[in-house]
């Protein structure tokens, strides 16, 4: 029985000393960790660079507008009739006065005809009663019904002459004709709409800007236009028209400008990107617009300064500046409070960064940022 207690009693003292073993070992394995994490400094993030350049922006006022046509018309029947010529084709540019399409005419050339007869017998009529008169052969009565079938007469002839001349349908002025909307033998009201028509040479945008801006606006002010159907590519006009009143309800005040468009590819009903410049600059402090980290609780940039360690060795350092955004042109955002000119930020890398901490500078993948981007394809 004392043989079996002193048995367990090693075993039980065997299992507390490796559990201490073991407690020791894990103890400072962990002690290592702790010591390690104290000491240890991250490698240094590699990022791309700008410098905030100091230089003048033109002041302009940038909205974006619709294009309208100078003369936009939808052409249609005066009186009803049957369609026997259509004389344009669809997207055809025509010329003031020519045929669009003519209806059938022929009734009223016979009634005409008819009318210019009698109108003929009413015309020698009146020369026999004047004569008669002349020589006192019938009344004054006689004369002013000659006078007055001869005036009827001719008021009718004029009278189909108008209707035939309206059966011929032209362009109220040089454009450009739209889709048709009719076709040959088509039996057409009055009112019937034939096509829409524009004169896109030159051509008005219209545009919206704050009432602020009223204070910069001028008729004749230099403005230009693009558009994202042809990108890169701007298009030169001038302000024409400042509206009078500002609308109550947005605040706003309508401005039209005006571009020339000799090719046509501008079109009615388009939306552009208009910019109406003022002739005036101010100064401004340029960085990347990817530069900027974008938050909540504001807007900031990582600004990179040289500092030594006790050994002596320069190292690059980013420094969280909160800054103030203005106008964004292109890639190029105006910082309006934060940093300073000739200061060096973080252009791209700026989200993986943390204050105060350590970056190299590789410039190889640094983006071009430009006032005004093209896209790959241009």
């Amino acid at each position: 029985m004392k043989q079996k207690t002193k048995l367990w009693l090693v075993v039980i003292a065997s299992l507390v000393v490796a559990l201490v073993v073991i407690v020791g070992i894990k103890a400072s394995q962990i002690g290592s960790m702790i010591k390690a994490g104290k000491s240890f400094v991250p490698p240094p993030e590699s990022v791309t660079t700008a410098i905030v350049e100091a230089t003048r922006w033109e002041v302009a006022r940038e909205a974006v507008g619709s294009l309208v046509a100078v003369r936009g018309v939808t052409v249609g029947a005066e009186v009803p009739g049957v369609i026997r010529e259509i004389g344009f084709d669809s997207g055809a540019s025509v010329r003031r006065g020519a045929m669009l399409v003519k209806l059938d005419t022929a009734t009223e050339e016979a009634q005409l005809a008819a009318a210019r007869a009698d109108a003929s017998l009413a015309r020698a009529t009146l020369r026999r009663a004047r004569q008669l008169r002349a020589g006192d052969a019938n009344t004054p009565a006689d004369l002013e019904a000659a006078e007055a079938r001869a005036e009827q007469t001719e008021a009718t002839v004029a009278g189909l002459e108008t209707t035939i001349a309206k059966k011929t349908i032209r362009a109220p002025f040089d454009g450009r004709v739209a889709i048709r909307q009719v076709e040959l033998g088509q039996v057409v009201s009055a009112g019937t709409a034939i096509a829409s028509m524009h004169s896109v040479t030159p051509i008005h945008a219209e545009l919206s800007l704050p009432q602020q801006a009223l204070a910069d606006l001028a008729v004749g002010q230099h403005a230009r236009v693009r558009t994202d159907a042809f990108p890169g590519e701007w298009w030169e006009g001038q302000v024409t028209t400042v509206n009078p009143e500002v609308d109550p309800a947005t605040r706003n005040v309508r401005v039209r400008a005006t571009f020339p468009n000799a090719d046509g590819r501008l079109r009615p009903g388009m939306y552009v990107n208009v910019e109406v410049l003022s002739g005036k600059s101010r100064p401004v402090l340029l960085i990347p617009a990817t530069a900027v980290i974008y938050a909540p609780y504001g807007d900031s940039v990582f600004v990179l300064e040289e500092k030594k360690d006790a050994a002596g060795k320069s190292s690059l350092i980013a420094r969280q500046s909160f800054v103030r955004l203005g106008e964004r042109r292109g890639d190029f955002v105006d910082v309006t409070a934060g940093v300073t000119a000739g200061e060096r930020v973080v252009s791209s890398g700026a989200f993986k960064l943390r204050n105060g901490g350590v970056v190299v500078v590789n410039e190889a993948l640094a983006p071009a940022a430009e006032l005004a981007p093209r896209t790959s394809e241009e």
